[in-house]
């Protein structure tokens, strides 16, 4: 029954991915995986907005895609911490919304480590996902191949940026050997990224909780 339940509820996601809210973003999904055949570009869950997104989270999705069809944060502990993060934050889905370094997955197949090739290849799918967001001007980069992504990114010279007067966060991953340590450090990680997302949300003019 369980089983069922899940895949009822992934299949009810699914059959959202299309509506106002996210439209425009999953569109871009799909153009993005017809310029690749034989991959899967994950889509952005229809709890997210493309009209009110002020932060994106952009994630090193190194691994198998989420066997959801959505950007997750990674594996169900980091989803777990990302999810703690933001409610302790007061934060709304319709705030914030993720990105994947590399937006492509090979169906069954893991992402090993990003080569830099790869890592430039998501400059420009990046950009494009930038344009149909116009109220992000904060981009929180978890993990090694999203700082570089952002990296990147600040050296071009495309106005939507100097406009927006775009900042980006350096944070580490959510899972794996970045998060490894004690309780107590792996507290420390995610206080260090709940400063990070306060941050954030102060420079948006999200606000906090009272």
């Amino acid at each position: 029954m369980t089983a069922l339940a899940t895949e009822s509820f992934r299949e009810q996601l699914l059959s959202r991915r299309y509506e106002p809210n996210v439209a425009a973003v999953n569109g871009l999904c799909d153009t993005l995986q017809s310029l690749k055949p034989h991959t899967e570009v994950p889509y952005v869950d229809p709890m997210h907005d493309v009209d009110e997104c002020r932060i994106i989270s952009l994630y090193s999705n190194i691994g198998t895609a989420d066997e959801s069809g959505f950007i997750t944060a990674g594996d169900e502990e980091a989803a777990t911490r990302m999810l703690g993060v933001q409610w302790k934050l007061g934060l709304r889905p319709e705030y914030v919304m993720p990105w994947n370094v590399h937006p492509w997955h090979i169906a069954g197949e893991a992402n090993g480590k990003f080569t830099p090739d790869q890592i430039s290849a998501g400059l420009k799918p990046l950009l494009k996902f930038l344009a149909l967001v116009p109220r992000a001007s904060v981009i929180v980069a978890h993990g090694t191949e999203a700082n570089r992504l952002a990296g990147l990114l600040l050296k071009t010279e495309v106005p939507l940026l100097w406009r927006r007067g775009l900042k980006t966060y350096k944070v580490r991953s959510l899972s794996g050997r970045a998060f490894a340590g004690t309780p107590a450090r792996q507290e420390q990680y995610l206080e260090e990224m709940h400063v990070v997302y306060a941050d954030a949300m102060a420079r948006t003019g999200i606000a906090l909780p009272s």
